[in-house]
């Protein structure tokens, strides 16, 4: 059992997915930091110095200034500010994504299909098309020299 795992473990595929995973998880640590400390700040000022991820809606009743003191407090809020951060922060990832994906199918593009063996040949005395393995033309009859490829 040890040995059939340490072949699936081995093979090409699952140490593809294991290296695409860990840069797939740092990549992610960066494109949030990103949005977070590079992209919302600006539109925050844009908007009148919001911290979008301060943003958030009370449910308990209490007024608080901060998410952080909400949270503190045990208060029930939705965090709709961090929301917008996660979903700018997915839709970085997945456009990046797209534009690796696109460069690796247009430079692994498929190459042009081989053309199979031609099965007919012409009759040098007639130039009507014949099977490649005839050694006499069906049309006039003539004997043709055997040619090897």
């Amino acid at each position: 059992m040890l040995k059939e795992f340490k072949a699936f473990a081995m093979r090409g595929n699952v140490l593809d997915m294991a290296v695409g995973v860990i840069i797939g998880g740092a990549f992610g640590k960066i494109v949030t930091s990103l949005v977070n400390d590079i992209i919302m700040p600006p539109i925050g000022l844009v908007l009148g110095k919001v911290d979008f991820g301060n943003l958030y809606l009370n449910l308990s009743g209490a007024s608080y200034a901060s998410l952080a003191e909400a949270k503190a407090a045990g208060a029930a809020t939705i965090n709709y500010g961090l929301f917008l951060n996660t979903v700018l922060d997915f839709l970085i990832v997945a456009f990046a994504l797209f534009l690796v994906i696109r460069q690796v199918n247009r430079l692994a593009a498929k190459p042009a299909p081989v053309p199979a063996a031609p099965t007919t040949k012409e009759c040098p005395f007639c130039y009507s098309n014949i099977p490649v393995k005839a050694t006499r033309c069906p049309h006039c009859t003539s004997e043709l020299r055997i040619t090897s490829d």
